[in-house]
């Protein structure tokens, strides 16, 4: 199957720039030898390329190329399938745009064409190449450091109650996970994750369960939740739940129940964010939508969790505005490396910041991915590489550090 990868890079400082000419000599025979084709351009600082071939050879050089230490920042544009060729001669070509007029570039490549039909910019891959010599992809390309310079290590211990004594008997355990600001070092919040009495995840409580009885036992959780974080002396600090979109039309007075449970744990209402999974099936959109208002009208804040994961987000944000949305895993993993994802995010940070409405990262693992994030105007953030779920308790912080120099 016929394959096109477009991706850009940031090229070394320290690597001369007279050493493209064999750099693009290695990987003309390569690409010979794979029957791809590559057209490479370089602007002084950044690459931008174009390979096309066999499937399975084009990836493997592109990994190969991911692998190459002579550039960095690289970022997958476009990953597609074709018909046929658009530059049919294999091999690589370089495109220097600093010894190019700007206008004459385009036309330039386009000549190098070999397609039966004649090449013009409405080809998407062709789009990319417009975007790269005009410069106009600058306020998207955020630039993160070879060497991302950051160190995270814990700072203290885990911070736990004993669970029997928390949540007298309860049938289900929570496990707390915050939501950081890390360059103010700030807890933003804390989110009590559901989990079996044993510490399992939320599957295996829920999966001896059906009907009404699920969203039944979701709603009674919440009293666990807000009971072992007033064992853990929560009462400053802003708490998140999760409640199952359906838990609130399926239980008559769900809301009464949650504030009953909050007011009897010595919480207050505009302490708690209730968050909900934009992946669960909203079967009666209308009353669920009355039933979040109810929720706001008494103080508490509402989050769309794993937004971009299913496919009422859009929906929900035009049905009532959360206070917070936090952007899924599925998006976020590899985003420093992902031209699609980091245009999605960049929308969704847009859109949130015309509402007014916070924006938060789950899942973040590697630094790399936190430090596009928060170049991309993200600053609060959730996942292991800061600090993992605790059970039964809170766990220490990992906060960045800047490397010794040393």
């Amino acid at each position: 199957m016929l394959t096109t990868i477009i991706y850009r890079s940031h090229f070394c400082d320290d690597v001369p720039v007279k050493a493209l000419e064999s750099m693009v000599a290695a990987a003309s025979i390569k690409n010979r030898d794979a029957d791809v084709t590559g057209i490479l351009l370089f602007n002084g600082t950044h690459f931008f390329q174009l390979l096309e071939g066999p499937e399975e050879k084009v990836k493997a050089i592109y990994q190969t190329i991911c692998e190459d230490r002579r550039h960095y920042n690289v970022v997958e544009l476009l990953c597609d399938y074709a018909p046929s060729r658009r530059f049919g001669k294999v091999g690589m070509e370089l495109f220097d745009l600093r010894e190019h007029d700007r206008d004459e570039v385009l036309q330039t490549i386009l000549d190098k064409g070999t397609s039966k039909y004649q090449l013009t910019f409405n080809d998407r891959a062709l789009q990319f190449f417009r975007t790269f010599v005009e410069a106009t992809e600058k306020e998207n390309y955020f630039e993160i450091p070879v060497d991302n310079g950051w160190a995270f290590i814990p700072q203290g211990n885990a911070r736990r109650v004993d669970p029997q004594a928390a949540m007298q008997l309860a049938e289900c355990g929570f496990a707390f996970q915050p939501i950081i600001d890390p360059l103010s070092q700030e807890i933003v919040s804390l989110e009590a994750l559901l989990r079996t009495a044993s510490g399992d995840s939320p599957k295996a409580f829920f999966a001896a369960l059906s009907g009404d009885a699920v969203y039944e036992a979701d709603l009674r959780s919440k009293h666990a939740a807000f009971a072992l974080a007033s064992a853990l002396d929560l009462h400053e600090q802003t708490i998140s739940v999760n409640l199952l979109p359906m838990t609130l039309v399926k239980i008559p007075n769900a809301v009464p129940t949650l504030l009953q449970a909050i007011e009897l744990n010595g919480l207050v209402p505009e302490q708690i964010i209730v968050e909900f999974t934009e992946s669960e099936v909203i079967s009666q959109f209308d009353a669920f939508t009355q039933a979040v208002r109810s929720l706001k009208a008494a103080g508490i804040s509402v989050a769309i969790d794993h937004f971009g994961a299913g496919f009422a987000g859009l929906l929900l944000l035009a049905q009532f505005q959360p206070d917070r949305i936090k952007i899924s895993r599925d998006l976020i993993r590899d985003v420093h490396k992902s031209g699609p994802r980091q245009a999605i995010v960049q929308a969704i940070i847009k859109c949130c910041a015309s509402l007014e409405i916070a924006v938060s990262a789950v899942g973040v693992e590697k630094a790399e991915e936190w430090m596009w994030l928060e170049s991309a105007g993200i600053f609060q953030f959730q996942g292991h590489l800061f600090a993992e779920p605790c059970f039964c308790g809170i766990p220490p912080v990992a906060w960045p550090e800047k490397k010794s120099l040393l």
